[in-house]
């Protein structure tokens, strides 16, 4: 991941009218080469955002060769037959911009943040990035190393910094979100230059891309530069593979004790549930912010504040493209036994199950969400992602402005529903992260 100090200033810059107060427009349409191009205008301030979301994440690997998604991620910031090894982030840079990107199960972002003037050199970046992108050896080995140092940060020193990756595992027999998107340096490091060759050539193509810019641009003369810098971009000829296969519901309850160095329990409980953008996924999501979003919700009420088992609790819907799960988790506290923990989480468990949740909950719950709606789509950064996000996943980029309808129309039956349907032993897997002593000295 590449990250520049600007870039974190220019993503604070908000559009001028609350996305409350106005539908998001926005214009388009594709190239001969399958590239799909959104362009969303706004003048508030002089910047723009200059993105491309591939659809490839680390569900696209397979056995034996994952991490690959990720790997790219960083690989094709390692320049292209016109621009020098480690040279994206200083043309960024020296144009007072930031640049970024990252990736999940599901697809790849790449991003520049940049003013107004300079939309013709994201347009450019991009360009080179999806057509001239340097795959060979020495970027190949440079970020092997990159990735491994990231993986021992972000994983192997941090506390719980397997929980992630653990709770896939165990949750996912069949489908490839059994791994994160890191996925294992063991075949990292046995992938040969000709796998990466090729992974860049299947899915780094514009027919597997959206191309989605906002800010202040005007429509004409960026459809002139897309045109310019896009559209001699050949198609890809590679058939783009996505899996089918479906991971069971209600294959019984799944149990494991992972011992590390982490000092105090950590109880987590992952649920199965519907893929993102299903009638069930929203009402599931509506429960999730009940039991987890705030100092007031479930969780923290009863565990951490009321029986003070926990140190703290939460929960939060991994939404993917594919059916996914939720996550519950909960910090024991000090000298508290993981089964009084999980003990105290279950009772919550069941009592959404038994009972609608109040007309105050439900009415805090929809102003939360309408208070998220509107906050995601406030800056030029987060409105070129959403509309990209909703092409890519569900083919109707304008549900920008309509999806808060969906959780609207989530009533408290619904969410009654969804906590009788998931929320049951045989469609879970728990885990108790535990502190193994040895490890600790």
């Amino acid at each position: 991941m590449k990250t520049t100090t600007k870039l974190m200033t220019l993503a604070l810059c908000t559009i001028g009218l609350s996305a409350s107060a106005q539908n998001i427009k926005f214009e388009e349409y594709d190239l001969k080469n399958g590239l799909h191009v959104i362009l969303h205008e706004d003048h508030s301030t002089p910047i723009v955002a200059v993105t491309v979301m591939y659809h490839v994440g680390s569900k696209n690997e397979t056995v034996g060769r994952t991490g690959m998604a990720h790997f790219f991620e960083h690989l094709l910031f390692e320049g292209s037959e016109n621009i020098g090894r480690g040279q994206y982030s200083k043309f960024v840079e020296n144009a007072g911009g930031g640049l970024n990107a990252n990736t999940s199960q599901d697809r790849t972002f790449y991003y520049e943040l940049l003013p107004s003037n300079q939309l013709e050199l994201g347009l450019w970046l991009e360009s080179e990035r999806m057509l001239h992108a340097k795959v060979e050896k020495i970027g190949i080995e440079t970020q092997r190393e990159v990735v491994k140092e990231e993986k021992r940060q972000r994983i192997d020193n941090q506390p719980y910094g397997n929980l992630f990756g653990a709770t896939l595992d165990a949750a996912f027999d069949v489908h490839p979100y059994s791994w994160a998107p890191i996925g294992s340096m063991e075949d990292l490091n046995a992938a040969q230059e000709q796998d990466f060759i090729d992974f860049y050539k299947t899915f780094y193509v514009p027919n597997n891309a959206v191309l989605s810019i906002a800010g202040d641009i005007t429509i004409e003369q960026t459809k002139e530069l897309i045109k310019k810098y896009f559209s001699t971009i050949p198609k890809g000829t590679k058939e783009i593979p996505r899996p089918t296969v479906k991971e069971p519901i209600n294959k019984g309850e799944v149990r494991d004790t992972i011992m590390g160095k982490d000092q105090l329990p950590m109880i987590v409980q992952a649920y199965h549930i519907p893929a993102q953008g299903t009638t069930e996924f929203y009402a599931v999501d509506m429960l999730n912010q009940l039991l987890a979003q705030g100092a007031s919700s479930r969780l923290n009420r009863s565990l951490v504040e009321e029986k003070q088992v926990a140190l703290f609790s939460g929960a939060f819907t991994y939404n993917v493209e594919d059916p996914g799960l939720t996550l519950a988790y909960s910090l024991a506290n000090m000298g508290v036994e993981p089964k009084q923990v999980e003990d105290a989480m279950n009772t919550e468990f069941e009592r959404v199950k038994k009972e609608e949740i109040t007309e105050e909950e439900f009415q805090k719950l929809r102003n939360q969400i309408e208070s998220n709606f509107i906050q995601s789509n406030s800056t030029v950064a987060g409105i070129a992602e959403s509309l990209a996000n909703y092409h890519m996943y569900y083919g109707e980029a304008n549900l920008i402005n309509t999806e808060i309808q969906r959780y609207l129309a989530v009533t408290k039956q619904d969410i009654l529903k969804a906590a009788q349907k998931f929320y049951i032993p045989e469609n879970r897997v728990v885990i108790y992260f535990l502190n193994d002593p040895a490890l600790s000295k």
